[in-house]
């Protein structure tokens, strides 16, 4: 059908479930996060803010058109905690979709690994579906 390098053109629907065991960056309280997600640096998309936690349920669902051909085979993502001024990375991680690309829907748990991956930072649970076009 297509080659294990590159996707057929659909939309690939994504659904940020939610996020568990968050590593607290606010010294007096819970973080208030909320999470980015992107194939591309050029189109980043995100929850909203889920104030005063560190296990939110966002239940937001995103779509990403895929042109034919496209070589993306991972969703980007970074969990933020929005400060009153400025905002601080809890953590960061990629998700492997191409079992998307070939009719398997994703339902998984992505570790945001601390520095040197010896620890964890937490994670975020993902829904992941593609419909070619």
């Amino acid at each position: 059908m297509f080659s294990s390098h590159s996707a057929p053109q659909g939309t690939l629907t994504v659904t940020v479930i939610e996020a568990r065991n968050l590593h607290k960056e606010d010294l007096g309280g819970h973080n208030d996060p909320y999470v980015e997600l992107w194939l591309d640096e050029e189109y980043k998309q995100r929850t909203s803010t889920i104030k005063d936690t560190e296990n939110p349920v966002f239940n937001e669902t995103f779509t990403f058109n895929i042109p034919e051909g496209s070589s993306e085979h991972r969703i980007h993502f970074k969990v933020i905690d929005k400060d009153t001024v400025g905002t601080d990375k809890i953590g960061e991680g990629k998700l492997d979709i191409a079992e998307a690309f070939k009719g398997q829907p994703i339902d998984t748990w992505a570790k945001l690994p601390a520095k040197l991956g010896l620890s964890s930072h937490g994670e975020v649970h993902f829904s992941v579906q593609f419909s070619p076009l």
